[in-house]
């Protein structure tokens, strides 16, 4: 069980934002699975507070997607805190502060993992949003460094952030400068939860339940935060809570994913409409089925797919190997 203020989560478990990905229809698929806190995609303060239309979409709430929390990217103190303060209003479980994002077009701003390089700017930033916020948990989640590979940029973020009545921090055990590439090091995790007392996610390379049960273990954090391990599998979820348990986790039926995409499928269309929904679903077809015999031809078919009665009936057709 890990407090956050009022928030008591019974699961060590959270979905970490990502930007095209953790739409609703994807929350919604993960809570079937048993992700308890999920996050939306990335919001920009700065748009959000200049009430953007756009950005405002992304923080649709539909019933069933709860506990749910909001993670902002910006480079402003002052719209960062304002921005949390308009999310705080909107009642949603978590604000969480993105100090970790590696994309260019965000650090180029000096936001994301570009905060680590200017702590007071982070520790301006930190004390807008707390003086905005006055009831709902604030978290960080960044990097081990910019380009330092040694986490005393990240670890000097999290004192600064535990100083101020933080929540908690999430840290990714890759640098700015790594982005995606590479292993993530999980012996800074351990260096940040080592010297914090509030708790610590641990982020980077948990592909399967296994991965995040030896997280835990090496680096003492209380709880993992799960990004692209997620994308076609929720499965990872209720496959870590079973290891937890003490139980051995249930291999995934063939017939069980197929029948999980058309769900996840369905849903894209009925919150974003057939257009966007069958784009977006394109993708999200290829997570599924990534490494499957023959998902090659698949793909080529789903790519030119335009309506939902023709990915539908892509789906059913496809079969786990020839005979």
């Amino acid at each position: 069980m890990i407090r956050l203020r009022s928030l008591v989560l019974k699961t060590p478990v959270l979905q970490s934002p990502m930007a095209g990905c953790t739409d609703i229809a994807f929350r919604l698929i993960a809570r079937d699975h048993g992700l308890e806190l999920a996050f939306t995609e990335m919001v920009s303060a700065e748009a959000l507070a200049r009430g953007n239309r756009k950005t405002s979409l992304l923080l649709r709430k539909v019933r069933g997607d709860k506990p749910l929390g909001v993670q902002l990217v910006g480079h402003c103190p002052a719209s960062m805190g304002k921005a949390a303060g308009m999310v705080e209003a909107m009642k949603f479980d978590v604000i969480d502060l993105n100090f970790g994002c590696p994309v260019r077009k965000i650090t180029s701003l000096g936001a994301g993992a570009a905060l680590l390089l200017e702590p007071d700017v982070a520790k301006r930033m930190l004390q807008s949003v707390m003086q905005n916020v006055k009831k709902t948990p604030v978290t960080v989640k960044m990097r081990s460094g910019f380009e330092d590979p040694s986490g005393k940029e990240a670890l000097r973020i999290a004192a600064i952030a535990e100083d101020l009545g933080i929540s908690a921090v999430t840290v990714h055990g890759r640098t700015r400068l790594q982005g995606y590439t590479g292993n993530a090091d999980w012996d800074v995790i351990r260096l940040v939860k080592k010297e914090l007392r509030i708790p610590v996610f641990g982020n980077g390379d948990i592909f399967n339940p296994e991965d995040a049960l030896r997280m835990m273990e090496t680096t003492g954090c209380d709880g993992v935060s799960i990004g692209r391990g997620a994308l076609g599998n929720p499965w990872i979820y209720r496959g870590i809570h079973r290891l937890l348990a003490g139980k051995k986790d249930t291999p995934v039926l063939f017939e069980e994913k197929k029948e999980t995409v058309l769900k996840h499928i369905r849903l894209e269309v009925k919150y974003e409409g057939e257009k966007i929904g069958v784009l977006q679903s394109r993708k999200i077809v290829c997570w599924y089925f990534k490494g499957c015999p023959n998902v090659s031809s698949l793909r080529e078919k789903i790519n030119r797919a335009t309506t939902l009665k023709e990915m539908l009936a892509l789906i059913h057709g496809f079969k786990e190997a020839s005979r």
